[in-house]
């Protein structure tokens, strides 16, 4: 029974993660496009994939994958999300610079981009964080590691919602749901607001 459990977690999970990444290549919006277009948007598809895989590792809850390879899974996998958010804002920046100046200045007709423009900050400002851990209590790291990532899944969900792009609509939403589900899993399971009690009470 737990190996059974073990392979329908992995197969959902791959699932979940290369459905929607097979579905967008095979767009039929990416035709004629730009090959750094077609980069940029593909790097935007892998990092929403990355964004439901990261709180399942932060939490060891990928059976057969020790804590530690997996919380080491997980540092890794943010400087990936890193650069790819980086790669995907510059090749939107290269086709069509005026488009994300002013996503960047929140004055984007389209309401996707200002989602799109929080989430990418936060993403940088969990990265910028990370250098300084072992700088900050662990109680006050996790507060804000997890506070941001749930700024980057929010706004990251949102923002692919409410694009019609090169992701397919289902596989979109599947993907967009899980990721929401399994932060939020793990916020509640950290306890993060939790109060510590004080002495004496």
């Amino acid at each position: 029974m737990g190996r059974t459990r073990a392979l329908l977690i992995w197969t959902g999970l791959a699932a979940a993660v290369f459905v929607p990444l097979a579905a967008a290549t095979m767009s039929p919006l990416l035709q004629w496009r730009q090959p750094i277009y077609i980069a940029a948007g593909l790097a935007g598809v892998l990092a929403m994939t990355l964004l439901l895989v990261q709180p399942l590792l932060a939490r060891g809850l990928l059976p057969g994958l020790a804590a530690r390879r997996g919380r080491r899974l997980h540092r890794w996998i943010g400087a990936a999300l890193t650069a790819l958010v980086v790669l995907h804002v510059a090749g939107l920046w290269i086709t069509s610079p005026p488009d994300v100046i002013d996503a960047l200045l929140f004055r984007s007709p389209t309401p996707f981009s200002a989602f799109g423009v929080v989430a990418m900050w936060a993403v940088f400002a969990a990265a910028l964080l990370a250098t300084f851990r072992r700088r900050l209590a662990p109680r006050t790291w996790r507060r804000a590691h997890i506070a941001l990532a749930l700024v980057i899944v929010a706004g990251s969900v949102i923002h692919a919602l409410l694009i019609e792009g090169t992701m397919e609509t289902w596989s979109k939403a599947a993907l967009c749901g899980l990721a929401a589900a399994a932060t939020a899993k793990v916020a509640i399971d950290l306890k993060m607001w939790a109060q510590r009690p004080r002495r004496g009470t």
